[in-house]
């Protein structure tokens, strides 16, 4: 079942065509494209979960062209505005974007071989159980020494170090008790728990984090 996005997280509105236009992503775009320059892999194919309106993966392509990108998303309208993005930008190395929840099980056994799986700014919008279960799918998905980057807002030690994030993290689990704020050691955990070591820990822009691990068994 795909969980309806609550009220609190980032909106798109409509822009010409089919695409859809999200302020967040148009802010942190450049900076996450920076960092995937730096820790992707050289060639390959890139899953990007949750790409939303598609923004983020046209940069993304063009940053890394030799990896093929393969954009995912859960609804209709974010479907069709990735791949008006896509076909805009001509970039030979982005797929059509397929419907994908990453968030239920079984999903990994058709994206084998994966070299790298990005996520940005959906942990905090599903549950724990469902958040595990997205760690333990991509970790399947990736080949052995494959990348994935987990990138947005986190607790840490268990605390909200924000003004802003306290808000926020409030603001969801009023909305729906089983979602908000995920620790970032619990994270962690459980990629250890599934074959990924962790690699670093990137400090973002907006208090935000980048988690990079990398596929250690086959």
């Amino acid at each position: 079942m795909v969980r309806k996005p609550p009220k609190s997280a980032s909106i798109a509105t409509a822009g010409s065509g089919a695409r859809l236009f999200a302020p967040s992503a148009a802010r942190n775009c450049d900076v996450i494209a920076d960092l995937i320059a730096k820790v992707a892999p050289t060639t390959g194919t890139a899953l990007e979960i949750a790409s939303g309106t598609g923004q983020h993966v046209v940069a993304f392509a063009a940053r890394c062209p030799a990896l093929q990108w393969q954009p995912t998303d859960v609804t209709a309208d974010r479907i069709a505005s990735i791949d008006a993005y896509a076909t805009e930008s001509k970039a030979p190395n982005i797929a059509p974007a397929r419907i994908l929840d990453a968030t239920t099980s079984g999903w990994a056994a058709e994206m084998q071989g994966i070299q790298m799986v990005f996520l940005a700014n959906l942990l905090h919008l599903v549950s724990q159980t469902e958040a595990q279960t997205l760690i333990a799918e991509s970790a399947k998905a990736l080949a052995k020494g494959g990348t994935a980057l987990i990138y947005g807002p986190f607790m840490r030690d268990g605390e909200l170090t924000s003004p802003g994030d306290r808000a926020f993290h409030q603001s969801l689990v009023t909305e729906d008790p089983e979602i908000g704020y995920k620790d970032e050691g619990e994270i962690i955990t459980w990629a250890a728990g599934h074959g990924l070591a962790t690699i670093m820990t990137h400090q973002m822009p907006a208090n935000n984090l980048a988690l990079e691990f990398r596929k250690t068994s086959g």
